[in-house]
């Protein structure tokens, strides 16, 4: 076979395992698709990049980019892009039954709004915890937070820093020391809670807020507080 077709499959399938969740780290996908697909030992220069295997799982998951645009745009105008990306963001049925990211998003964002409806930072910690998916699906997290930092707070950038470690709670898998960091932490009864919102929000055919009503209702929030 030769190398480029080869490399395009060892990439292509390397890609299939994370976004099937076989697969967490992006360079022992990559050795384990090597392995699965060639019989004889593979040169490291033949291997596909990183960036390679980010394009396959892109299209696998029919990511469309988010704009950066400028930032001292309307911060609204911004989330609206990043969240209208996450339409396309395909996720694991296994743990995402309900189907496409901002569905998903808007579900958690209706559940919040039925804990603090008036609580603006946090609708948006609920609305915008996503976004990281539609700008690189291996680092969600970092990706969205570095998206949004200049246009949230700290106590939004917070929640959504660190909601991973609320799933971690309510199965009991975190170690005790970063349990008591959070618990020291003014925002920890809102983390568990968003933790709760972010995996009651998998619901397939659950009725949801539209994503212009949503961010209007946040505006409003955001104006009356001014």
């Amino acid at each position: 076979m030769e190398t480029s077709k080869l490399r395009r499959q060892i990439a292509f399938q390397a890609a299939l395992m994370l976004y099937q969740n076989k697969e967490s780290d992006i360079n022992q996908a990559k050795w384990n698709a090597a392995r699965s697909l060639c019989k004889n030992w593979v040169k490291p220069k033949d291997l596909p990049t990183e960036q390679e295997i980010r394009d396959e799982l892109q299209s696998l998951n029919g990511i469309v980019n988010v704009p950066t645009g400028d930032r001292t745009q309307d911060p609204f105008d911004f989330y609206y892009q990043c969240l209208l990306a996450l339409e396309s963001v395909q996720q694991p049925p296994t743990t995402h039954p309900e189907g496409d990211a901002l569905y998903h998003s808007l579900q958690v964002f209706d559940l919040a709004c039925d804990c603090l409806p008036y609580d603006e930072e946090f609708l948006l910690a609920a609305l915008l915890h996503d976004i990281g998916k539609a700008i690189d699906p291996l680092n969600p997290i970092e990706s969205g937070l570095e998206a949004l930092k200049e246009l949230i707070t700290p106590r939004t950038y917070w929640l959504i820093e660190n909601l991973h470690f609320a799933h971690r709670i309510h199965d009991r898998s975190i170690g005790s020391r970063a349990r008591r960091r959070l618990e020291a932490d003014e925002n920890f009864d809102e983390l568990c809670l968003l933790g709760d919102c972010d995996r009651k929000g998998r619901r397939p055919g659950q009725q949801v807020t539209e994503l212009p009503e949503a961010l209007d209702y946040i505006r409003g929030l955001a104006q009356f507080y001014e």
